[in-house]
């Protein structure tokens, strides 16, 4: 009875929050003190049963606008008490019982610290770290206008967590086709009716997914055709045989095998929930050719109201053998990936394994709701053809005035003729207007020998370094191609045709190597990043360099600070970039696509992920090759990485080897890395 008494008072002292000292001799019916651990906790008194706490998830990333739902697993009959550290966020009920789900809501981007604590033993709890992003979505290639690549709102990923016991593959997500563009990703789109952040994903099987981003294993949210007749199509088209055999474009040197339909990254337009994608295919007969860009709905994959459009153009020029050049759907490659600017989507193209007749083209289109119209086309080497616009995968850049970037590949320049023609611009660094004229130029002392060797100037993206409000120089551009010189230009007066207009001519390679002399850099195949005034690039068949950037001299030292131990094949790598704001866990991310399968490829096999220390590219972090289960597809070269709120997306061509599209049971796939 006594017993029976004291056990009662014990708890309802314990109900009551009575501290452990007030309890006195009532420990002896089993209260107990407890201790601290981190993830769960228990805490004990003489030979009792301890008090215990764990919570569940033990890992979370989140948008700013998320919520988050946590339980507690306790042996307390009176439950936990929930903190969130530092404060500017919410948990709500405060307390909870063993089971019973809380919401936590984020105040702002950072790394919170969420514990629940014993109601009993206030030394007893267990806690939960909360990485919040920001990031409204990564919409384009390499992250935005300038293609510096840089996300600077993860705080998930450090370079302490990112290792083989804490960091690897978490699932995949199976397509259809190689996924030779970038993966893209948006935070908190509704879709069926649900929040989510959402992945999309383009293949060269013509198809467009939607994933849950976050879902684990992978959860497909809507997948469309770009060629059926609700995209457009007609009936019996389908994408084109590209390859060694039965191809229908090139000359059957396969450069992207086994097919062609969606080549270049699309772009995301967040304020309508557009994405724009171009699409190539074939009818039935194998003689009609069709370009489409299409404006998709992101929660349904339908095409809006007025889409697709059908994309043709003419331009002045001799180039055809007349006045005019004409657009050809068949022979035009749209490698480079889409940009946005302004409300206005800029594509541009090159060729299919340079097989006549194509040109450098550039095209603007404008979505008003209801229809596309075509704002302006520019051919940029009308009498003399070549000039592609490729750039590596890259894509357009654009400065704070609204001027478009890019480079051109081998061609005839003779923009510095007094005579007509003098309108072609092959090798070239260009400046747009937005209306796409030629506002200003740059061409390499050897332009000429570039497009006679084959050394084309634009095999590399240009990435914006600089963009100042106001002074000059105001908006400074960096870019190069297959010789491995680095050009440093003045974007809004880039100097004309010779080297010494050049604000700086460095090569990609190890020392300190001006341009000049008939010596080579690593060739470029692959756009920079920028960060925290550094220069990212990793050239063919060397190390990721970092080139540091003097805001006062705005002048790059052409000596390298720091190069990775890993050296990258054909065709080099266009580095990624994660950071918590300018000078915080920054870690670099390139891909290793040198095994990319396709005829001219030394072999086949996955791509290989590759992090560093982005303070000190000497310290790899962790690679995908070094745990069998982290293996990513084959390779498709010159993918890019994907990185946003936690996790790093890769897109390959799954277990294909090159061959026939459905010749293997995975055609494609993007593997998703993250904490395990």
């Amino acid at each position: 009875m006594i017993g029976a008494i004291m056990e009662d008072a014990c708890k309802s002292g314990v109900r009551a929050g009575w501290s452990v000292a007030a309890l006195g001799t009532l420990l002896l019916c089993g209260c107990s003190s407890g201790s601290h651990s981190s993830g769960s906790a228990a805490g004990s008194s003489g030979g009792s049963v301890p008090v215990t706490v764990a919570i569940s998830p033990q890992l979370a990333n989140l948008t700013v606008t998320q919520t988050l739902s946590v339980t507690a697993t306790t042996n307390d009959p009176a439950g936990v008490t929930w903190s969130l550290s530092p404060a500017g966020g919410s948990v709500s009920p405060a307390t909870s019982m063993s089971g019973a789900a809380v919401t936590v809501t984020p105040g702002s981007a950072g790394v919170y610290t969420l514990t629940a604590t014993s109601i009993t033993e206030q030394s007893v709890s267990a806690s939960l770290v909360v990485a919040v992003t920001n990031l409204s979505g990564v919409l384009t290639y390499h992250n935005d206008l300038a293609r510096d690549g840089a996300y600077t709102q993860e705080y998930a990923l450090t370079t302490t967590n990112v290792n083989t016991t804490s960091f690897g593959k978490l699932f995949t997500c199976q397509v259809d086709g190689a996924v030779y563009s970038q993966p893209l990703w948006v935070a908190n789109l509704t879709v069926a009716g649900v929040k989510r952040n959402v992945l999309f994903t383009a293949t060269q099987h013509d198809s467009l997914y939607a994933f849950d981003a976050d879902a684990n294993p992978c959860v497909p949210l809507w997948k469309v055709s770009l060629i059926d007749a609700a995209h457009g199509a007609a009936s019996g088209e389908t994408t084109v045989p590209s390859g060694p055999t039965g191809y229908l474009v090139g000359q059957g040197s396969g450069d992207i095998t086994p097919e062609v339909g969606v080549t270049g990254t699309p772009v995301i337009d967040p304020v309508t929930g557009i994405l724009y994608v171009v699409s190539k295919s074939v009818d039935s007969t194998g003689t009609m050719f069709y370009q489409r860009l299409h404006a998709i709905d992101l929660a349904s994959g339908n095409e809006k109201s007025g889409s697709p459009v059908v994309i043709a153009a003419t331009y002045p020029g001799t180039g055809d053998g007349g006045t005019t050049t004409t657009f050809s759907a068949r022979q035009q490659n749209q490698r480079s990936g889409l940009a946005l600017v302004n409300g206005t989507v800029y594509i541009a193209w090159a060729s299919h394994e340079d097989t006549s007749p194509w040109f450098g083209w550039v095209m603007a289109y404008k979505y008003n709701g209801g229809s596309f119209s075509q704002s302006a086309a520019l051919n940029v080497t009308p009498n003399v053809r070549g000039g592609g616009i490729w750039m590596g995968g890259g894509a357009p850049s654009a400065d704070s005035a609204g001027h478009l970037y890019l480079i051109t590949g081998n061609g005839v320049f003779d923009a510095n003729s007094g005579t007509a023609p003098n309108n072609d611009y092959g090798d070239s660094f260009l400046q747009l207007t937005a209306g796409l004229t030629v506002s200003s130029y740059f061409a390499p002392s050897d332009e000429a020998s570039d497009d006679t060797g084959d050394f084309d100037f634009g095999s590399g993206g240009s990435a914006l370094v600089l963009n100042l409000p106001s002074g000059s120089p105001q908006h400074l551009v960096i870019g190069g191609g297959k010789d491995g010189a680095l050009y440093l230009l003045n974007g809004d007066s880039m100097g004309g045709k010779g080297d010494a207009n050049a604000r700086q001519c460095f090569l990609n390679r190890a020392g300190n190597v001006p341009c000049g002399g008939g010596n080579y850099g690593a060739g470029i195949f692959a756009t920079a990043a920028f960060w925290n005034n550094t220069l990212y690039i990793a050239g063919l068949d060397g190390p990721v360099n970092a080139y540091t950037f003097n805001p006062a001299s705005a002048l790059f030292s052409i000596t390298a600070a720091s190069s990775s131990p890993t050296a990258f094949g054909f065709p080099g790598s266009s580095p990624s970039i994660s950071a918590a704001g300018t000078a915080d866990n920054g870690i670099v991310w390139a891909l290793d696509n040198s095994q990319y399968c396709t005829p001219q490829s030394p072999g086949c096999g996955p791509a290989v992920l590759h992090a560093y220390d982005a303070t000190n590219l000497a310290s790899e972090l962790w690679n995908s090759a070094l745990t069998g289960s982290d293996a990513a597809g084959n390779a498709v070269k010159f993918t890019v990485p994907t990185v946003a709120n936690g996790k790093v997306y890769v897109g390959t061509r799954g277990n294909n080897v090159g061959g026939t599209y459905g010749s293997t049971n995975v055609a494609g796939e993007v593997d998703v890395y993250g904490l395990k």
